[in-house]
């Protein structure tokens, strides 16, 4: 029987860098009755406390919610009536410049420079650089437009790698790509879960929108986690409707 339930977020539990609906908060606050729940995602812990932890209903069982922003190279617990961080892995300023130049070298290489963006493209959070192709305040309705069969995006993704061999990079939400240490990845992020919440792999169901070679979610199934892919909010509120019945 599962234990833990793992989401990715946008895409999955939200729309790309929007709040939860209302309806995800409750649902989620359903399946934290019957089991330990996480999401896990390459945004930074501010994009977390707006999407995840502020929408959730007042019932929720906060104590059975593990948030893994900057894809589980942090993680937040609540306890003592306030969100607390229990770890956080930083990039060093030289790790992080060598990263600014080489997506800046990539996009001239591959002649994806978008006409227009929207806020700053590449953000730092610390423990991950991510680029957002259309800048982090871009429209939901360009971004869905921008690259939706994710084929600009693997040809950035093959640059980047040529030019920074010993880290990963991964594509996720709509226009983002992730870059975190080699082998920094979801596989390690939950694994580090595994230990920090006592709950075996085995345990574990993850639930996101890119298990697919080169999506950010598919290194939780190459771990060998049981998967369910997704392609929206509105698929992942039917599915998490079904576990709850079952583990009820």
């Amino acid at each position: 029987m599962k234990r833990l339930i793992a989401f990715d977020l946008d895409g999955t539990l939200a729309e790309s860098k929007q709040p939860m609906e209302p309806a995800m908060g409750e649902a989620l606050a359903d399946l934290l009755g019957v089991a330990d729940v996480a999401v896990i995602s390459g945004g930074d812990w501010p994009q977390f406390e707006k999407q995840v932890a502020t929408r959730l209903p007042e019932r929720a069982d906060l104590a059975r919610l593990w948030l893994m922003p900057t894809t589980g190279t942090k993680l937040y617990t609540f306890g003592s009536g306030a969100w607390q961080a229990r770890y956080a892995e930083i990039f060093a300023d030289a790790e992080k410049r060598r990263i600014f130049e080489a997506f800046d070298a990539a996009l001239l290489a591959t002649g994806f420079v978008p006409e227009t963006v929207w806020g700053e493209r590449i953000e730092d959070r610390g423990s991950q650089i991510t680029f957002s192709a259309l800048g982090q305040e871009a429209p939901i309705d360009a971004k869905e437009k921008w690259d939706p069969d994710f084929a600009k995006r693997k040809v950035i993704q093959a640059e980047l790698r040529q030019r920074l061999p010993g880290l990963s990079i991964n594509m996720g939400g709509a226009t983002s790509i992730d870059i975190t240490r080699e082998g920094v990845d979801k596989a390690y992020g939950l694994t580090k879960l595994s230990g920090a919440s006592g709950v075996e792999l085995g345990a574990m169901l993850f639930i996101g929108d890119a298990i697919f070679p080169g999506g950010n979610d598919y290194p939780a199934k190459a771990l060998g986690l049981n998967t369910i892919s997704v392609h929206n909010p509105e698929e992942t509120l039917g599915i998490i409707g079904i576990i709850v019945a079952c583990l009820k």
